[in-house]
């Protein structure tokens, strides 16, 4: 099954009121079976989730897109299909 991961590292000046509004995105993916799991780096200098069931890769773009991390320019998003075993 291929899943889809999602690397999102912050900006120097990420806002702290995008964290809930991302939080419920994610619960969004979750609730619709589109989200395996989800984490932030230790470091604070961002986090990752990942993506299943998602068709393709441009499909998991679409679904990256209205992401509030996306949306508001808040972290430098890469998106990489991989072939988890």
């Amino acid at each position: 099954m291929k899943r889809y991961l999602v690397l999102a590292m912050r900006r120097p000046d990420f806002p702290a009121d995008v964290i809930e509004p991302h939080r419920a995105f994610l619960a969004q993916l979750r609730a619709a079976d589109q989200l395996e799991l989800t984490g932030g780096f230790s470091d604070g200098s961002g986090g990752a989730y990942l993506l299943k069931n998602v068709g393709s890769l441009d499909e998991a773009r679409a679904l990256v897109v209205r992401d509030p991390l996306v949306l508001r320019e808040t972290s430098d998003i890469t998106l990489h299909e991989w072939d988890a075993h």
